[in-house]
């Protein structure tokens, strides 16, 4: 038996995390404080990203993000909003709550992810 199951750790993740509507996520896309980060898998970018938006797959999201780790992308720094997405919107709840942890200030979920960004029309691209 499971000590926690992801329902709870999501439950928890969301409990802390702040999020954000696709709604009022898009006018963010031109706001050069803002960068959005998709932490699903390189396959499932495949089927289309937010414009702009950095790649850390969730699975590497700690070795990029640290600036000690062995993948680390520079652009993302904590002095930045991070909009972080998944397909749907846990994976990425999980992931805010790894970067609040590793000390990052300014982080949110796209409420329903990419899924919810591209049934609302949003700029995407592939």
């Amino acid at each position: 038996m499971l000590k926690k199951g992801f329902k709870q750790m999501l439950a928890e993740a969301n409990a802390v995390v702040e999020s954000v509507s696709v709604q009022d996520a898009v006018p963010l896309l031109d706001d050069a404080e803002v960068i959005f980060l998709d932490v699903r898998e390189g396959a499932e970018r495949q089927n289309g990203f937010i414009p702009g938006s950095v790649h850390a797959a969730r699975g590497f999201l700690e070795f990029v993000v640290d600036p000690e780790g062995p993948m680390h992308n520079p652009t993302l720094t904590g002095d930045k909003t991070l909009v972080v997405y998944c397909g749907s919107g846990g994976r990425s709840a999980l992931a805010c709550r790894t970067l609040h942890e590793m000390g990052f200030k300014r982080v949110c979920n796209l409420v329903g992810g990419f899924s919810a960004w591209s049934a609302a029309g949003a700029p995407s691209q592939r």
